[in-house]
């Protein structure tokens, strides 16, 4: 069958390559052709337009790119036309997506399929509206959504499970865990390790670095190691590192989460690999307007939790320093309770397992696309 996939960023792009892989196992002659990544493209099929020629993030850049975005958007919807798929799948990227969604539920019969299902149960939960207009069949890796869909809205959906397990799995079978190993190649020193994963946006590390660095600096027992972010180059770091005794390291992050002993985390997709290396952790997440941010979170966010870790647990397994509870002294408090109070760092690690637990087990591209070929087949 012909397979047409939209993603609009590297998460996409990585998880679109691991579901193609596993639509090609299911169907040999599968035909892909996408809006995507380098990922994409290894796995086969043809390239219409790179991601990173979608990617616009905030609203000044948006502004500023809205002639090309239009552009691309009316290229994808004459490009699905003229090709005729069997399917059209979407990878996460609502704005884009739901939009291009509309189009061929309007304009054509080819089924549209949903993988990695818009997060609107923290933001715009309006959208359902058009979901259940637009969207043929939904496959979500979260299993709380779930409940969201189902039963809060009354529209079925496909749990598969989560791709970061499948991730995390694959990387810890194919790279035994080997600490001397990575010191020796990282010319590190031979202490217990507090990883830093300040995330992987400019804007980010600028917010989160600084603090992070100086409440980790605190324990003079540890060393400090930096995940960095392979879109960054390192002299963009050098300007918020400063005077701090800090290793980066670059594309090691699985490696360093293998080997760390504790963990201050952005938010994201990396606290739930960090919680899935078992790596005690707190999440921080500073916005320079943060009492502005944590009203907005109390009155008009719907969900409790900001981290995939407490919000697949429905409770707090992990601390969420956020907005105006991000500062050095909270984060040093969270720190020592984790290295100094076994019984708290224990109760964390119990909660990692409840989490692993309800993600259920590896696998998550076979089966979403086994469940896709038989909705197809019927």
């Amino acid at each position: 069958m012909k397979y047409y996939l939209i993603v609009g960023e590297a998460s996409g792009d990585l998880h679109a390559s691991h579901l193609m892989a596993a639509l090609k196992a299911e169907d040999p002659q599968a035909d892909f052709r996408f809006f995507g990544g380098d990922l994409m493209a290894a796995v086969g099929g043809t390239m219409v337009k790179h991601y990173k020629e979608l990617a616009y993030m905030g609203f000044i850049p948006v502004l500023l790119h809205l002639r090309t975005i239009f552009a691309n958007m009316k290229r994808c919807k004459e490009d699905i036309v003229s090709w005729e798929p069997d399917v059209v799948i979407l990878v996460d990227y609502p704005g884009f997506n739901l939009d291009i969604a509309k189009f061929v539920h309007a304009k054509t019969q080819i089924p549209v399929y949903y993988y990695i299902s818009p997060k609107i149960w923290a933001w715009k939960e309006y959208r359902i509206k058009n979901i259940k207009r637009d969207v043929d069949e939904l496959f979500s890796i979260l299993p709380f959504e779930v409940e969201f869909f189902e039963g809060k809205h009354q529209y079925p959906i496909h749990y598969v499970g989560n791709p970061t397990v499948d991730e995390v799995a694959a990387y810890q079978a194919a790279h035994p865990k080997n600490k001397e190993h990575f010191i020796a190649e990282n010319q590190l020193e031979d202490k217990p390790i507090i990883a830093l994963l300040a995330g992987s946006r400019k804007q980010e590390i600028k917010d989160n670095l600084p603090d992070m660095l100086k409440a980790a600096s605190a324990f003079p027992d540890y060393q400090l190691v930096l995940a960095g972010a392979p879109a960054i180059a390192p002299e963009y770091y050098k300007q918020y590192v400063g005077e701090a005794k800090v290793k980066i390291i670059f594309d090691q992050t699985y490696s360093l989460l293998q080997h760390a002993d504790v963990a201050l985390v952005t938010s994201g997709t990396a606290t739930l690999e960090t919680a899935l290396f078992r790596v005690p952790q707190v999440v921080c997440y500073y916005t320079p307007i943060g009492k502005v941010v944590s009203f907005l979170r109390r009155h008009i966010l719907t969900v409790r939790f900001i981290s995939l870790v407490n919000l697949i647990a429905d409770r707090e397994v992990v601390k969420e320093l956020v907005a105006d509870t991000m500062t050095v002294k909270n984060m040093q408090n969270e720190l020592r309770n984790i290295i100094e109070n076994e019984a708290y760092r224990n109760e964390m690690l119990s909660g990692y397992e409840y989490v692993a637990e309800r993600l259920g087990p590896a696998g998550a591209p076979r089966h979403a696309a086994r469940e896709m070929l038989r909705l197809l087949k019927k």
